[in-house]
């Protein structure tokens, strides 16, 4: 049958162009998305400024939990630390090596200070004048462009090394000075070990080999968690949507074949011989596109990394894995997926009697496979299911891959109950399509007459319409919500940067200063957002409910959003255990609960308690001045950035553009399979347009009931995939915003829809001119 097969192939190349195209997408999309999930599991960065010790010493990155698993067994989880954890001195001299270099590691406007006792680590080596030896003097990397005696940012350049690293900028203090700046008192980064160290002292870990990288390059590893829950969710989405557009790819397939299979039946083929050929059609199919594709994925990864990298998600010292591994599973997905395709597509012609087979290939029978009666109704259910798990999850993490796979699972059950969607669609549609006495007339019999092929149409134009609306207004119903709350909750005129509360405080008609740091906390292993403020109830409103912010100067105190309090179990009164950015442990009482979670985060921290365990403790300021103008604020503070409210909600926004590029791979392979399945559809029509126009009906007329039979289709999947994206859209806007109408921006949908209908009307239009630009 495998011969057989490959004949047929050869024979009827445009017949299995459409599933080859499919397959090709599918498994450079799978590739793709796996290429960024092992990159997440097996990254690493080369170190740089580690690079010449043998062995770093450093605090545990990582937050600890040991779970008892029952039957005296434990389990020790680990996540990492958002801040760089800082290590005692007194871990320092416990150790007893040949040589110990310690370090601190401080940003400097826009470089990396140290102290150049640490010079050793790289090594650098001074090039020209000397090093620092006093609190004005710095010695800066070979690409600074700066010489001997310039000046930066208040310090004088006394020495330029001979040396720079690749992907950070360099900057030398004396020893004090960097312990100073730094703000960490009796604490260091790391400490370099010569020759090297075999085992850490209590309360340290051993960095070697590219672990030294991971230490250096913490952004690096943050990236590489993003990496692993990103690339899982988006493999597993694509891998769905793979499967669902190539079921349907090839159903249509078989549907335009089944006059050929079915008078193989009738010339004594068994059934097994069908469903080996069909089976054998889809291997050879599906192996070709699918290592074509496979090797494809891996060109998309690379792009999809590049577009990462560009919009600050990952750094640009992670490289992506390669490795066997995507590719073969990208394979052996593509084919397996043809595999079933084919041969559930195939089902119901290989078990009838050949006599009824040919009597189908002819009219339409109209029977629903009964395997669809009864696998529509369960996907249904589990459509349902997870829509009400959907509104009670609180966490964008937990939320954001189920709100996928809820659009998916209702586009799946609408697709498994297709043919009777497509009749009731044909129904309703013919009313408004008589309007139009021939073109009309004719586009309203055929979908009666074919609701099959209707039903093929529709699952990719659905799935298109509720994924793209899906991923889209998830992403602005967030943002809108977010931004409702803070714009309810600032009371600050202004936002300002770069100067300190005391001096935006001294300026004449400034009435309030808050300051404001943006770190993250954890609860057990739990992460929530949070912001360390010196409260003040002139320039923010957090939407308090229970409780008060009168303590809030204490260093014991923490407001919890609403959201939050639920999360954690918590009420007024309550103490609360945390871990802050840098690991450090801290007991704090709830003093009070707010609304405003959303636009403010999930706790609201003392200044003085997270000031001292940021990597970056510079505070945005919010500033209430209601009599002071713009350029009068920037006039009376030289060197600081100054912001209205409007013009700091703008900036400070979130960025949902590395959630788009990711999922908009799959919006761009969806259009693709609507493409690809309109165009297969109108092409397999070619003896019926023939058949028209040899009847009497012009060119026009033909052209019409096309472009009306589309504009039907089309507005049926607007219904069904805009329904589908509404029920998944309120039940995450429930659980994470409070509020099931979702926000839609009325010209993106309105673009949504048009793209839609432009594509539809293309890939239908096209082959259909091509088709009759001979004579009938």
């Amino acid at each position: 049958m495998i011969t057989l097969a490959s004949r047929m192939l050869r024979h009827r190349k445009a017949a299995f162009a459409g599933a080859f195209l499919a397959l090709l997408c599918a498994a450079a999309l799978v590739c793709a998305c796996l290429m960024l999930l092992e990159t997440g599991l097996r990254g690493g960065v080369a170190p740089e400024r580690y690079a010449g010790a043998p062995a770093i010493v450093a605090a545990d990155q990582y937050v600890r939990q040991t779970v008892d698993k029952g039957d005296g067994e434990t389990k020790t989880k680990a996540k990492p630390l958002t801040e760089r954890a800082w290590l005692p001195e007194s871990v320092v001299a416990a150790i007893r090596a040949d040589k110990v270099v310690p370090e601190v590691t401080f940003p400097f406007g826009g470089f990396t200070g140290h102290g150049w006792e640490s010079a050793a680590l790289t090594p650098f080596t001074i090039a020209k004048g000397r090093e620092p030896r006093s609190a004005g003097e710095v010695v800066v990397d070979a690409r600074a462009g700066l010489d001997v005696g310039a000046e930066l940012r208040g310090h004088r350049v006394v020495g330029v090394t001979a040396q720079a690293l690749p992907s950070q900028d360099t900057v030398f203090f004396s020893t004090a000075e960097a312990r100073r700046l730094a703000g960490h008192p009796g604490r260091v980064s790391a400490v370099g070990v010569f020759p090297g160290l075999d085992r850490a002292p209590e309360g340290a870990v051993v960095y070697t080999g590219d672990e030294r990288g991971r230490l250096e390059f913490r952004d690096a590893e943050q990236a590489r968690v993003k990496l692993v829950s990103m690339g899982g969710a988006l493999a597993g989405t694509s891998l769905l949507v793979a499967i669902l557009v190539v079921v349907g790819t090839f159903a249509l397939s078989i549907q335009q074949r089944q006059r050929e299979l079915a008078l193989l039946r009738a010339v004594a083929a068994t059934p097994r011989q069908v469903r080996k050929l069909v089976g054998g059609e889809a291997l050879l199919v599906a192996g070709v596109a699918g290592v074509l594709g496979a090797a494809a994925g891996i060109g998309v990864g690379f792009w999809l990394r590049a577009q990462f990298v560009a919009l600050g998600t990952v750094p640009a010292n992670l490289g992506l894995v390669v490795s066997p591994f995507p590719p073969l599973a990208a394979l052996l997905a593509t084919v397996g997926a043809a595999w079933v395709a084919a041969r559930v597509s195939a089902r119901r012609l290989t078990r009838i009697r050949p006599v009824e087979a040919l009597g189908e290939a002819v009219l339409d029978s109209g029977r629903v496979a009964r395997w669809r009666l009864v696998a529509g109704p369960i996907a249904l259910a589990g459509a349902v299911t997870l829509t009400v798990v959907l509104s009670n999850l609180r966490t964008e993490a937990a939320a954001t891959p189920v709100t996928m796979l809820t659009a998916l699972v209702w586009t799946i059950a609408l697709t498994l109950l297709g043919p009777v969607v497509a009749r009731v669609a044909a129904a309703v549609l013919s009313v408004p399509l008589r309007a139009s006495r021939v073109g009309g007339f004719l586009a309203a019999r055929n979908l009666r007459a074919n609701s099959g092929s209707l039903a093929s149409v529709l699952s990719p134009l659905t799935l298109m319409i509720a994924m793209t609306c899906t991923i889209l207004f998830v992403q602005t119903t967030m943002g809108h919500a977010a931004q409702e709350q803070a714009d309810a909750g600032t009371r600050a005129e202004y936002v300002l940067t770069g100067v300190s509360a005391a001096e935006a405080a001294r300026v004449p008609g400034v009435e309030a200063v808050s300051q404001v740091l943006r770190t993250t906390v954890r609860s057990g292993l739990d992460k929530y957002g949070a912001q360390a403020v010196t409260y003040d109830d002139r320039t923010m409103d957090l939407g308090i409910v229970a409780g008060s912010m009168k303590d809030a100067g204490s260093t014991k105190d923490v407001a919890v959003s609403s959201t939050a309090a639920e999360r954690l179990g918590v009420g007024v009164g309550d103490p609360l255990k945390l871990t802050l950015g840098d690991g450090t442990p801290a007991t704090v009482t709830v003093s009070a609960v707010y609304t405003r979670g959303l636009g403010f985060g999930d706790l609201t921290l003392p200044y003085d308690l997270v000031a001292g365990h940021v990597d970056d403790p510079a505070a945005s300021l919010l500033v209430k001045a209601p009599g002071l103008t713009v350029d009068a604020l920037a006039g009376a503070l030289p060197g600081a950035s100054v912001l209205d409210r409007a013009r700091a909600a703008e900036v400070s926004a979130s960025n949902p553009q590395a959630t788009f590029v990711a999922l908009g791979l799959i919006i761009a392979f969806t259009a693709i399979a609507v493409v690809n399945t309109l165009a297969m559809a109108t092409s397999a029509r070619s003896g019926e347009m023939r058949a028209l126009r040899l009847a009497g009906t012009t060119r026009r007329q033909v052209l019409l009931m096309l472009r009306l039979e589309t504009l039907g289709a089309v507005a049926t999947a607007v219904v069904l995939g805009t329904g589908t994206a509404l029920v998944t859209l309120a039940a995450f806007g429930a659980g994470m915003t409070g509020s099931a109408v979702p926000y839609v921006p009325v010209g993106t949908y309105a673009a949504v829809v048009g793209a839609a209908a432009v594509l539809a009307l293309a890939a239908t239009a096209l082959p259909a001119r091509l088709t009759m630009r001979s004579a009938a």
